[in-house]
């Protein structure tokens, strides 16, 4: 992990999704380091597991919980468990690939789990948890979007239109929210290395091709803890005057 701040987060609450593995298990490790009580999900219980060993070895602990962001019971259930009915940061990580589906191949099973994962449950815990922040006072949400919502160079046709929804939903809430103190930002990550897993193996030949091209902009590929990094600090104090902005952090990719 490389140089925290302990102590940034004492006495805060974060939601984080996705941290069973990547950026979200890198985000729940990071934040917990600096201080925060850390609520985590993941639909992968074993994944989980794997994080909660990593927070044990050090010393460390989070409340992880086994939930599917598509499911509004299982989200429920997630707001829950936030002690106190509180909330500071909602970081909103998990996320899953589409097969590099383009649109005339694209089946509408596959459509409808990518926009519930990407698009559909960060609204709903956005939903969820606002009223919680207004009550407070205040709060951040941070939003792992990714370079296919700022591009369609890079993934499959449902892929690129969640993640580009994903920044609309988050200029959305920047912009009707501000004045009850609530800051929303979005991270657009190049590649980084996670196990994102079978949803990134490619079904079609001839399109995964033509993207393909574009792949050789890139310059490195990126540690989740690299993007954890950023979006502890988007969602710190530090942050305050930081609202509606989408970050890129691909090394260069889309410059």
């Amino acid at each position: 992990m490389s140089e925290h701040i302990t102590g940034r987060y004492e006495g805060k609450v974060a939601l984080v999704t996705g941290a069973g593995s990547g950026i979200g298990r890198a985000v729940v490790l990071r934040l917990a380091t600096e201080g925060a009580s850390v609520v985590g999900c993941d639909v992968d219980a074993d994944g989980l597991a794997g994080t909660g060993k990593l927070l044990s070895d050090r010393g460390q602990h989070a409340n992880l919980v086994t939930a599917d962001v598509t499911s509004q019971s299982d989200m429920d259930g997630l707001v829950a468990a936030l002690p106190g009915g509180r909330i500071d940061l909602l970081a909103n990580v998990a996320g899953i690939m589409d097969y590099f589906l383009p649109v005339t191949e694209l089946d509408d099973e596959t459509w409808d789990r990518v926009l519930a994962v990407n698009l559909t449950g960060p609204m709903r815990l956005c939903r969820a948890v606002l009223p919680l922040m207004r009550a407070a006072g205040g709060g951040a949400v941070v939003n792992v979007s990714s370079i296919g919502g700022l591009t369609g160079s890079v993934a499959g046709s449902a892929y690129v239109a969640a993640k580009h929804g994903l920044i609309g939903l988050t200029r959305s809430v920047a912009f009707l929210y501000a004045e009850d103190g609530i800051r929303t930002t979005a991270v657009c990550p190049g590649g980084v290395a996670t196990n994102i897993g079978r949803t990134a193996v490619p079904r079609v030949p001839w399109a995964f091709g033509r993207l393909e091209k574009s792949f050789g902009r890139a310059v490195r590929t990126a540690d989740p803890d690299e993007i954890a990094t950023l979006v502890a600090w988007l969602g710190s104090d530090e942050a305050v005057n930081v609202n509606g902005a989408v970050i890129t952090s691909d090394g260069g990719f889309t410059s």
